[in-house]
Order: structure tokens, then sequence, then C-alpha cells
């Protein structure tokens, strides 16, 4: 699974180097596998001597598989956001809505009839007398709305909300760890971009020397 998510961009062909290893070993050396990520997110490999990394390759080439890289990284990033965000407007209606049922609860326990004001449409507002009843509507999503059991609908509601707070906490972990495995890119990057330059520079120097 890791490696189908490193190289999902990857061109079906391509043409290395005369002496330079495949895209496969060279992933081996920028990311690994991290056991116990439920969504598969490659950990980043900090690269300790750029040098002997590029030894038997180009460095324009480790930092070409170290954008695309970090490209895959941002693109998850994205993703998570915005399933973060998603979750977060969908939290408090869930609570709002759980604590609606338990005052119908209160409620048909003593046995009173109770005026609510509901929104009519918008900006217009107004009142209605209901009497206690044993169940209640919710929205379930796509216009679709289903009848409950005032008990049922509480331990439907209770289940969605600890749902989303287990699932809210995850994604809020998982973002933690691609910020730093993105950050740990973006110096390996730089790093090898650097040291490319210094190559080349060394490179002109020596022929301008010779000439």
């Amino acid at each position: 699974q890791v490696a189908a998510w490193a190289s999902a961009s990857r061109p079906s062909a391509r043409s290395d180097p005369p002496g330079a290893m495949g895209d496969a070993a060279l992933d081996q050396l920028i990311f690994k596998k991290t056991e116990g990520n439920k969504r598969g997110i490659p950990e980043a490999i900090f690269i300790e001597n750029v040098e002997e990394m590029c030894k038997e390759r180009e460095p324009t080439e480790v930092v070409g598989r170290l954008q695309d890289l970090h490209s895959k990284y941002q693109y998850m990033q994205s993703s998570l956001t915005a399933q973060r965000s998603s979750l977060k407007t969908k939290l408090p209606d869930i609570v709002s809505a759980l604590d609606v049922v338990q005052h119908l609860v209160e409620k048909k326990e003593e046995a009173a009839e109770s005026t609510y004001t509901y929104q009519l449409a918008e900006n217009i507002w107004s009142k209605a007398t209901a009497a206690p009843s044993d169940t209640v509507c919710l929205w379930l999503g796509a216009n679709c709305m289903l009848e409950y059991k005032l008990d049922e609908a509480i331990e439907l509601l209770r289940t969605n909300e600890s749902n989303a707070r287990t699932t809210l906490k995850s994604l809020e972990e998982d973002m933690a760890f691609l910020r730093d495995q993105i950050t740990t890119t973006e110096v390996n990057i730089a790093r090898t971009h650097n040291f490319g330059v210094k190559q080349r520079q060394a490179a002109k120097a020596k022929e301008a020397s010779k000439s």
C-alpha cells in the first residue's frame, strides 16, 4: 500500500542515467512504511549524508523524487484538512440534536405540553405547542429523515458523537505526523538542491581552471 501511494503519479516508463539506481531503491532511502498508521502515511527519512546518497545518482534525480513525495504529502494534508473541517461542522449539530432529544425525554416525564419557537423561513420564526411524544425524527443526510424512539435516538446520537470525536482525534494526530514529514522532506529537498548547486559550481570552476 505504501509503495502504491508513493508511485501513484510516477510515469509509466522512464530511463535512468547510466549507473543510476532505480526509483524503488531511492524510495527506500527517502521514506519508510510506518507500523500502526491506518492511513498508510509513510515516514520521511532524514538524509544524514547527502554527498553519500548522490555518489550513485544525480542530485536532480533525488530532488525530483523528494518533490514528488512532498506533493503527495501536501495532497494528503489537504484531504485530511477537509475531513477535519467537515467533522468540526457536524459535531456541534450532533451535540445540539442530542440536547434536544434529552429535553424531549424530560418533557415526556413531566407529561405536559411545551411551547417551542422554530424557524419557519429565513428570518421568520413562529411558535408551536407540542404534546409529549415517544418518538422523534432525525435528519440522516441526503434529504433523508427517519423516526426513532427517544431512547433509540439518544443511543444513535451518542454513538455518532463518540465516533466523531474519535475520528477527529485521529485526524489531528495524523495531521501532526504529516506536518513533521513535510518539514523533513522540505529540509531534504533544500540540502540536496544546495549540494547539487555546489557540485555544479565546482565542476565549472574545474573546467575554467583547465582552460
